[in-house]
C-alpha cells in the first residue's frame, strides 16, 4: 500500500490540496451557471426591452446588414423585423444617408489601428431611411462598435428615434429666423435692439443708411457716447427709455438724430420691450420722415394759399360733415346767406333752405355718397337770414380722410335768380317767337295750297307721318320739331311754278318735269335766309336726294344726305303713292310701303324706312285721321 502510494504523482500529504482543486472546480462550474443564468437573465431584460421601446433597437454587421432590430421598426418604418434583415443597406438608407453611413464605417475602421482607440466610444448621425409607403423618415441613431471575442470590430449596435417632426420644426424654424432676418435687414425702417440704458445690440442696414455709421460702429455704443440725439431731443430720448425701463411701449414719437456727418434729420420712433435670452431689451423702428415734414410744410403753405383763393371767390365755397352741418365757409357764402361765419359753422342746411329744397339737397348728397360721383348744377331756393328767397346753383362732392372713408361733402353755390329771371323772360319770347314762327309756317302752307289745291292737305300729312317716323326711331324732341316744321313746307318751292304745270292733268313733259324739279332749289332759295333754330332751308333743299345718289338736285348720297331729309323723303314718297294725283288715281297705302320695303336701304334710308313700315303695320297709324298709336 505505502508502495502504491509512492508510486502516485501526488503523495498523500499532498490530498488536502486535490480537495481544495475539486471544491475550487465546483464553485467554478456554480459561478458559471450563474453566469450563463445572468447572461440568459440579461437577455431576456434586453430583449423585453427593445421588443417593447418606442425607438428602434438594432445591430448591424460591418457591411451594414441588419442582423437585428426591435419590433418597434414596424410602427416606425413599416417594415417587419424580418423584412428589414433581407434588405440591403442602400434600400434602407437615402442616397446621402448612405454615403453618410459608409464614410462613418471607415472612419471608424481607422479609428480601431490607434492605439489609443477608445472602445466604447458612441456616434450619433441624423439619417434619412426610406419608409415602406416610399416617403423619407430622418432618425437619430446613436451607435457603438460591437467586438468579437478577440476583441476586433465586427458591426455596430444602438438606437434610432424618430425625428422627422423635430427635423421639419427645425426647418421651419431655421426658415423663419432667415425670413425675419432677411425682412429686418430689408426693412424700410431702420431697426435697432439695445438694452434699458440706451447700448446698441443689433441695427440692420437701414440703420447704417439714417445714421451714417455702420453697424460695428454702432453695437456696444449708447447714443449719448455717440452723440447721436440733438439737444432739443434729449429730454425726449430719457422720456421713452424710461418708459422702456417700466416695461412700456412707446411711439409714435418725433426726436431730432444727429448723422456721423452732423446732419440734423427727424425721425419718427416707435419701441416696445421684450425678453431675450433672459434680458430685457428694447427693439425700436426709426423712420427717416424728412421728406414727410417737408411735404407736411409745403402742404400747410397750400392749404394757406387754398383758404386764401377760397376767401376771395366770388361764389360761396362751403363744406359740411355727413349730417350737413357747416364745418367751413368762405366769406362769399356768409354774404350770400346773410349770416356770420360763427352763426354759420354748426348750422345745417335745412335752416337756410325751404322744404323742397331742403329735401332735394337730402337726396343729392345721399347720391353722392352712395356713388361717389359729384353733382353738377343743383337748383334750389334758398332763404337768407333777412327772409330773402334767392335762388342758387350748387355744385358738391364728396370729402374723404386718409383712409378713403367719406367724411363730408363741399361745394360752390352760386346765387342765380337774376339769371334764372332772365332765363324766365327768354323763354317766354323765345315761345312767342315759336308761336309767331308757326303762325308764318302755316301763312307759307295757305299759299302753297292756294296755288296747287290738288295736294291740299299733302305737306301737313308728310310732317305728321314724318315727325311719327322720327319718334318711332328715338331721335331728340328738337330734331323732331324740326323736322314737322320743315314737312309742313317742303314744297313751298312750287310757289315759283305756273299754276297750270301744277294742276295739269295730263303727263308732264320733260321740261315741264324738270321745271317741277326746280322746287327743292327754290324752295332752298326762299328759306336760306330766314333765321331759324332748325335747318329748315337744308332739310327742303335735300327731301329729293335718294340713298344711292339717284336723287335730285345734287345727286348726294348716304351720309352726304342729313337725317331729317332722309326721314321726310321717306314719308314725302309714302304720302304721294298713297294720294290722288291730277294726272293719276292714288295707287294706295299697299303700293306706297311696297316701294319703301323692295328699296330700303338703295333709295331711302334703312332704319327710316324700318320705322315708317312698323307705324302703318304694326301700330295703326293711317291719313285720314292721323292717328298713330303709341
Amino acid at each position: 500500500m505505502k508502495e502504491a502510494l509512492s508510486n502516485n504523482p501526488e503523495s498523500i500529504e499532498d490530498v488536502p490540496t486535490l480537495k481544495q482543486r475539486i471544491r475550487e472546480l465546483e464553485q467554478s462550474v456554480a459561478e458559471s451557471k450563474r453566469t450563463e443564468e445572468a447572461l440568459r437573465e440579461s437577455e431576456a431584460k434586453f430583449r423585453f426591452l427593445s421588443e417593447n421601446m418606442a425607438d428602434v433597437a438594432f445591430i448591424v454587421n460591418m457591411d451594414l446588414r441588419t442582423t437585428y432590430v426591435s419590433p418597434s421598426v414596424e410602427r416606425i418604418l413599416g417594415f417587419t423585423p424580418e423584412e428589414r434583415k433581407t434588405q440591403r443597406a442602400e434600400e434602407q438608407l437615402a442616397p446621402q444617408a448612405l454615403q453618410l453611413a459608409f464614410e462613418t464605417l471607415a472612419e471608424e475602421i481607422e479609428r480601431e489601428k490607434a492605439e489609443d482607440a477608445d472602445p466604447d466610444r458612441s456616434r450619433t448621425l441624423a439619417l434619412d431611411y426610406y419608409h415602406k409607403d416610399g416617403s423619407v423618415i430622418t432618425l437619430e441613431t446613436n451607435f457603438r462598435g460591437v467586438r468579437d471575442s478577440k476583441g476586433t470590430l465586427a458591426g455596430f449596435y444602438g438606437l434610432s428615434r424618430d425625428i422627422t417632426d423635430r427635423k421639419q420644426a427645425d426647418e421651419e424654424l431655421r426658415e423663419s429666423e432667415e425670413s425675419l432676418r432677411s425682412y429686418l435687414e430689408n426693412a424700410p425702417d431702420g431697426i435697432y435692439m439695445s438694452d434699458l440704458e440706451g447700448n446698441f445690440l443689433y441695427g440692420n442696414r437701414m440703420c447704417e443708411e439714417i445714421t451714417g455709421y455702420r453697424r460695428e460702429e454702432l453695437i456696444g455704443k449708447n447714443f449719448l457716447e455717440l452723440n447721436l440725439l440733438s439737444e432739443n431731443s434729449l429730454n425726449e430720448a430719457v422720456r421713452l427709455l424710461q418708459a422702456n425701463m417700466e416695461g412700456k411701449p412707446t411711439g409714435p414719437d418725433e426726436i431730432e438724430l444727429i448723422t456721423k456727418e452732423g446732419r440734423l434729420i427727424p425721425v419718427e420712433v416707435n419701441t416696445s420691450v421684450f425678453q431675450r435670452m433672459g434680458q430685457r431689451v428694447v427693439l425700436a423702428s426709426v423712420r427717416d420722415i424728412t421728406e414727410r415734414k417737408r411735404a407736411e410744410e409745403h402742404l400747410k403753405k397750400s392749404e394757406e394759399k387754398y383758404r386764401t383763393i377760397l376767401e376771395d371767390m366770388d361764389e360761396g365755397y362751403f363744406e359740411i360733415d355727413l349730417a350737413g352741418n357747416f364745418t367751413f365757409v368762405n366769406d362769399a357764402e356768409c354774404q350770400d346767406l346773410g349770416y356770420s361765419r360763427d352763426e354759420l359753422i354748426g348750422m345745417s342746411y335745412r335752416q337756410y333752405s325751404d322744404e323742397a329744397t331742403a329735401k332735394k339737397l337730402y337726396e343729392l348728397f345721399h347720391d353722392i355718397y352712395n356713388t361717389g360721383k359729384p353733382d353738377k348744377g343743383f337748383h334750389g331756393q334758398f332763404i337768407s337770414k333777412d327772409g330773402r328767397q334767392h335762388f342758387n346753383e350748387v355744385s358738391a362732392s364728396l370729402i374723404r380722410d386718409a383712409n378713403d372713408n367719406p367724411i363730408g361733402f363741399l361745394g360752390i353755390s352760386q346765387d342765380v335768380t337774376e339769371r334764372k329771371k332772365a332765363e324766365e323772360d327768354l323763354k317766354k319770347t323765345l315761345e312767342n317767337l315759336r308761336k309767331s314762327f308757326g303762325v308764318t309756317i302755316q301763312v307759307m302752307v295757305s299759299a302753297i295750297e292756294a296755288r296747287d289745291p290738288y295736294t291740299a292737305g299733302h305737306q301737313i300729312r308728310a310732317a305728321d307721318l314724318a315727325r311719327a317716323i322720327a319718334t318711332g326711331m328715338g331721335l331728340p324732341q328738337e330734331k323732331i320739331e324740326g323736322i314737322r316744321m320743315a314737312g309742313s313746307i317742303h314744297d313751298i318751292g312750287k310757289l315759283s311754278i305756273p299754276a297750270e304745270i301744277l294742276s295739269k292733268p295730263t303727263k308732264l313733259s320733260d321740261i315741264e318735269f324738270s321745271l317741277i324739279k326746280e322746287h327743292a332749289r327754290k324752295g332752298y332759295e326762299m328759306l336760306k335766309n330766314v333765321e331759324s333754330h332748325w335747318p329748315l332751308a337744308e332739310i327742303v333743299y335735300q327731301h329729293h336726294e335718294r340713298m344711292n345718289g339717284s336723287g335730285y338736285p345734287r345727286n348726294l348720297k348716304g351720309e352726304e344726305i342729313l337725317i331729317e331729309a332722309r326721314i321726310l323723303a321717306v314719308a314725302d314718297v309714302a304720302e304721294a303713292m298713297a294720294s290722288h294725283r291730277p294726272y293719276r288715281a292714288a295707287l294706295g297705302i299697299d303700293a306706297a310701303l311696297k316701294e319703301i320695303e323692295d328699296n330700303k336701304g338703295t333709295l331711302y334710308d334703312a332704319k327710316a324706312a324700318d320705322a315708317c313700315l312698323r307705324l302703318f303695320r304694326e301700330k295703326g297709324f293711317n291719313f285720314r285721321g292721323h292717328d298713330f298709336k303709341q
